[in-house]
């Protein structure tokens, strides 16, 4: 007898709509995903009572936790559908990360993700399109812990785990403060330094953060969130110092 998996999932028909749930039997197949579930929804969309609906929406696109589109609440939790294995005869549940305002079912708008890293600053500039040759030397040690947090997918994970980030706070989140602390430790970057910091100075910034360390257990990447948190604290801590004796300095 062929096995199935009972799939749970939180539909939203359109933005500001009510939710409800609706009840999926799926065919199991060893080594298939989340994603798979809903792929098998989407080819015969029909409740486990009978009734056809219209086909589960959601967003996806690498498939290899890679892009972080296809970030949802899988049993309770937010992750990545694309790299969450489903077990023979499983109970699962999807929901849209709350966080985030719901486009329809499990497709969610990561504007403030995007518009956060606008407004910080993260990315390096460059002089034009021209070839301008090797970039800046950094040592390998550097190299080491960049790389690591070059790996943020903006998938917003951390985000939804944070009870800081709600629609009664600005609270920017875990992840813009560690491309701030990124793109601060690269040799270009390092020219825009003050502009980032001052923006992780402002309401909604680093003093904003309850050090509730949620972040840092859902990362998929398994970025140090916390210790960005903490070096960005620090960082932000002498620059304001700097500020004030810089004015005094002025003023006398």
């Amino acid at each position: 007898m062929a096995q199935t998996v009972r799939v749970k999932v939180l539909r939203q028909d359109e933005p500001g709509a009510k939710s409800y749930w609706q009840e999926f039997d799926v065919p199991w197949t060893p080594g298939m995903n989340a994603l798979s579930c809903l792929q098998e929804i989407q080819k015969n969309p029909v409740t486990a009572d009978g009734k056809p609906v219209a086909p589960v929406v959601w967003e996806s696109s690498c498939l290899e936790e890679v892009c972080g589109a296809c970030s949802m609440r899988i049993n309770g939790i937010p992750r990545q559908g694309c790299s969450y294995l489903v077990s023979e005869g499983e109970h699962i549940s999807f929901e849209p990360m709350s966080t985030f305002p719901v486009v329809r079912d499990l497709l969610i708008d990561r504007d403030r993700m995007f518009r956060a890293l606008l407004e910080s600053h993260s990315w390096i500039d460059i002089d034009g399109t021209h070839d301008l040759g090797p970039g800046p030397r950094q040592s390998p040690k550097d190299q080491s812990w960049m790389y690591v947090l070059s790996r943020c997918m903006t998938c917003g994970c951390c985000l939804d785990a944070c009870p800081q980030v709600n629609d009664r706070s600005d609270f920017v989140g875990p992840s813009v403060i560690s491309q701030v602390r990124l793109f601060n430790a690269h040799p270009s970057g390092k020219m825009h330094e003050d502009k980032r910091l001052e923006y992780l100075m402002q309401p909604g910034g680093i003093v904003d953060c309850g050090n509730a360390q949620n972040c840092v257990k859902v990362c998929p990447k398994e970025i140090p969130l916390t210790q960005g948190i903490a070096e960005m604290g620090k960082a932000t801590m002498a620059y304001s110092l700097k500020r004030f004796f810089r004015k005094a300095d002025l003023e006398m």
